[in-house]
C-alpha cells in the first residue's frame, strides 16, 4: 500500500489518542509513506498546543518533537509547488475545504498522478475524508464517524 498521511493522522504517532495504534500499524504496513511539507509545521503546532493545554509537560513535548524530527527524514516529503497551490485553490473552492486540508488533498492527488498509483489518504479530519472520497481518493479509516 502507498500511504499519504495528513497531519491529523500523523499526529497520532506522537500524541496518544484514539486511533494511534491503528496509524502505527498502517505506517508499518505501507510500502511508501508521504506527506506534504506543511505537515512539519502542523505537527509542531499540535505538540505545542498539547503542551499549552497541559496534556503534555514541556519535557515530554520536546521529546516527542525530537522523535518527530527523527522520523521526518523517513517520510517522502511532497513540496509545495505552484501546481499544488493551484490545485488546492480549486479544491478549497469546489469542495468547501479549509486551506491546509485542500493542500493535503492536492498533494495526494498530484502524487497519485506522478507515481501512477493510488495512495490511500489517511486522515481523521471529517471534511478532508469526505472530500477525498468525492474526488476518487481512497480515504482511511474506512469509516469515520460524524
Amino acid at each position: 500500500m502507498i500511504l499519504y498521511l495528513d497531519s491529523s493522522a500523523l499526529a497520532k504517532r506522537y500524541l496518544s489518542e484514539e486511533g494511534s495504534d491503528e496509524v502505527e500499524r498502517l505506517v508499518a504496513e505501507a510500502e511508501a509513506v508521504a506527506t506534504s511539507i506543511i505537515t512539519r509545521v502542523e505537527i509542531s503546532a499540535a505538540l505545542a498546543r498539547a503542551r499549552r493545554q497541559k496534556l503534555l509537560d514541556g519535557v515530554a513535548a520536546a521529546q516527542l518533537r525530537a522523535l518527530f524530527a527523527a522520523h521526518w527524514g523517513s517520510l517522502l516529503r511532497l513540496s509545495l509547488l505552484e501546481s499544488t497551490i493551484e490545485r488546492a485553490d480549486s479544491l478549497a473552492w469546489e469542495l468547501d475545504l479549509r486551506g491546509y486540508d485542500a493542500v493535503h488533498l492536492a498533494s495526494a492527488l498530484l502524487w497519485r498522478e506522478a507515481i501512477a498509483e493510488a495512495p490511500v489518504l489517511a486522515t481523521y479530519d471529517k471534511e478532508l475524508w469526505r472530500a477525498a472520497q468525492a474526488v476518487g481518493v481512497e480515504a482511511w479509516p474506512l469509516k469515520l464517524e460524524p
